[in-house]
């Protein structure tokens, strides 16, 4: 099977980098330095680093993990000059990051693999729609769209255009339809056709509303009517400039749906990317790709090394 990523990796890195360099600015300006120009690893030192860390949303859990560990490196005088102490300032991100560093895997089988797509107002989740389908289709799967965003005819325009970009087929009902209709239609079209990926969009829903968690609920039970095991993916989309604020979304809608994989966007346009760090520690659900762009490549799979590498500028 052809592999996600056409370019090399040094320009993948580039781009990484790059799109992190809000959230850089803070741990690199706050952290990195604050370290390099201290001649003594005390506890002040260690509660300027944890401050600084949480500027950055890494969040309480997180970074409590990351200071209770490097102040026990220190007491065992593992942990004596700066250097080393950003060694495992970059060994415990690790150990948060990769137990949720798990890409998206489409498994042989019987097609069509149902992504239904989930996630608040302006998150960047029909983007994410584009930027998913031009992959596949590099891929060389066939795909197909349900514009499940029947609230917003907007939403149905934007999703045409990325299927028309992509030349890939949009299911779609007029303004005001069943989402959960919608969807079922585009799953018995998709099975019928052999399709290898349906995508399913949905409205961006306030996690706070819990009717209109009760309508996720129901698209995703009226899918199952026609494959059991469908929706064989729930990609929750989240900004992450929203901080902290992803965690309380990201529970409700997992609660609601049962979330299997994140996608985290915007990454570049936020000095906040720390909150990677809260949603692995905090929920261990799978980061499966992050935004680093607006790019059709800047869509990447989470990749736990490369992300610390990127962020810390090492």
């Amino acid at each position: 099977m052809p592999k996600d990523d056409v370019t090399g990796g040094r320009s993948l890195f580039a781009r990484l980098r790059a799109g992190l360099s809000r959230t850089r600015e803070v741990l690199t300006t706050d952290v990195s330095e604050l370290i390099r120009s201290r001649t003594r690893i005390d506890d002040e030192l260690l509660d300027d680093l944890e401050a600084a860390l949480l500027g950055a949303d890494v969040g309480v859990d997180a970074c409590a993990r990351l200071i209770g560990g490097l102040r026990e490196r220190v007491r065992r005088k593992e942990a004596g000059d700066p250097e080393a102490v950003l060694t495992a300032l970059r060994q415990g991100m690790l150990e948060i990051l990769r137990p949720v560093c798990v890409p998206l895997s489409i498994p042989a089988g019987d097609a069509p693999f149902m992504i239904l797509m989930v996630g608040v107002n302006g998150a960047g989740k029909t983007t994410t729609i584009g930027k998913l389908t031009a992959r596949f289709r590099a891929q060389g799967r066939s795909v197909m769209l349900a514009a499940g965003d029947t609230f917003r005819a907007a939403a149905v325009e934007q999703l045409q255009q990325w299927g028309k970009r992509n030349q890939v087929p949009v299911v779609a009902q007029d303004a005001g339809a069943d989402p959960a209709s919608v969807v079922y239609d585009a799953l018995a079209s998709a099975r019928a056709r052999r399709v290898d990926v349906l995508i399913a969009d949905t409205a961006g829903r306030l996690h706070t509303q819990g009717g209109l968690m009760d309508e996720l609920r129901k698209v995703k039970r009226v899918a199952g009517k026609l494959d059991a095991q469908a929706p064989h993916e729930v990609l929750l989309v989240i900004d992450a400039g929203m901080g902290q604020n992803a965690i309380v979304q990201a529970r409700q809608f997992h609660e609601a749906v049962g979330v299997t994989g994140i996608v985290l966007t915007k990454l570049d346009g936020t000095a906040r990317g720390g909150v990677i760090f809260a949603i692995a520690e905090q929920l261990g659900l799978p980061v499966r790709m992050v935004g680093v762009g607006e790019g059709i490549d800047d869509l990447r799979d989470f990749d736990a090394e490369e992300f610390v590498r990127a962020l810390l500028d090492t």
